[in-house]
């Protein structure tokens, strides 16, 4: 058997994430949409495992239980929602208030902070009370009790990462670091 040399194995080992990123740029090029569902319940699923890790560590919980059907819907919502929705409202947020209107990276966050994140945030809530079986009038106490916390969370987090997408991530790379 012959032994790789080490520069030829680290010369693979580094080619490897240039690799995988050319391969994720060119899905996105080919199927933007299916692309970006799929990165995003990859990412919601693996963001809802990790939350349920950190809560029973802050609990001190050592047992193995963990909800498996949360990374599932978490996953259900990304590729049918978070994905698709995401994509076509930077679409047209892009071509409603194009670079060259004065103060469009300003309009453009207004834009989305003011009314794309409570609707989407709204939409969030309706589609995991459905995704957990549960009736209109959890749905409703669940708004009443939760939404308008939750909204204030997301404007103090995303606002400064969303002032920086929307000002300084062209386009084509914006469209591919969606995160919500």
């Amino acid at each position: 058997m012959v032994a790789m040399a080490p520069a030829a194995s680290r010369l693979r080992a580094e080619a490897l994430p240039r690799r995988a990123l050319a391969s994720y740029l060119l899905l996105l090029r080919l199927y933007p949409v299916l692309t970006k569902a799929a990165t995003s319940a990859i990412l919601s699923a693996f963001s809802n495992f990790l939350a349920q890790m950190i809560e029973k560590k802050r609990k001190k919980d050592n047992s193995q239980n963990l909800d498996v059907t949360g990374p599932l819907r978490y996953a259900i919502y990304g590729f049918f929602f978070t994905g698709p929705v995401s994509h076509f409202f930077y679409l047209f947020m892009e071509s409603w208030i194009p670079s060259e209107v004065p103060l469009a990276g300003v309009k453009r966050l207004l834009l989305d902070r003011l009314l794309f994140a409570p609707a989407f945030l709204l939409l969030f809530f309706l589609v995991m009370n459905f995704l957990e079986g549960k009736d209109v009038s959890t749905f409703a106490a669940k708004t009443r009790s939760s939404f308008w916390r939750a909204l204030l969370m997301n404007w103090k987090v995303w606002t400064p990462l969303q002032f920086i997408n929307i000002n300084y991530v062209p386009l084509q790379i914006f469209q591919t670091l969606i995160f919500r």
